[in-house]
């Protein structure tokens, strides 16, 4: 970590009528993870977010699950936006540009990330199934929007083939968080990753 830069970390609170969502995440930690949303495939999905970014990641949240679960998967995308946001600053020193293809059996995932200041989702995913257990598969996309405009990035995720839902909401959690790893490393340089001279 460059010597002047504070430490990339950040705390958010958001309560609505629908939800109430605490959570932190910290950039430059060895990961640790704390994740209870009440949905079980969600909190699966975020575990491998943090694990493979290496962003330290804890999260709380209570959601009208007895409606449905999109309130409560938007909503936690909306935070996270944020708090990468908060957690980034300036984005000083950063490397912008993270790409990434994973495999995960018979799926192939594509994931690429430019951390630009203007959320921008491209989501090229088909569903195979309805549901993944009593996870609604189109929540992924709901997901992946949330984060992304709260975050003001642009981001584009592609499956290029595959067949189980579990298989392909799971590649594309992973790479997702392999080119968000990339992204937000630190290149050792204390300018801004622009000609404009801000993101």
């Amino acid at each position: 970590m460059i010597e002047s830069m504070k430490p990339r970390q950040a705390k958010l609170e958001r309560k609505t009528n629908e939800t109430k969502i605490s959570a932190e995440i910290i950039l430059d930690q060895k990961a640790k993870r704390s994740i209870d949303t009440g949905i079980g495939f969600f909190d699966h999905m975020l575990d491998h977010l943090s694990k493979h970014s290496g962003i330290s990641l804890s999260v709380k949240a209570k959601g009208d699950l007895d409606v449905d679960y999109h309130h409560t998967v938007e909503d936690v995308g909306i935070v996270l936006g944020e708090l990468l946001q908060q957690a980034l600053g300036d984005n000083r020193g950063i490397a912008r540009y993270g790409s990434v293809s994973v495999p995960m059996e018979e799926t192939l995932a594509d994931c690429a990330i430019d951390l630009c200041g203007r959320g921008n989702l491209v989501y090229n995913v088909p569903v195979t199934q309805p549901k993944v257990g009593e996870f609604d598969s189109e929540l992924g996309h709901d997901f992946f929007q949330a984060i992304s405009r709260s975050g003001k990035f642009c981001l584009h995720l592609n499956i290029r083939y595959g067949q189980n839902q579990h298989h392909i909401l799971e590649a594309l959690f992973k790479a997702f968080a392999q080119a968000l790893k990339q992204a937000i490393s630190l290149t050792g340089s204390d300018t801004i990753p622009s000609t404009k001279g801000i993101l």
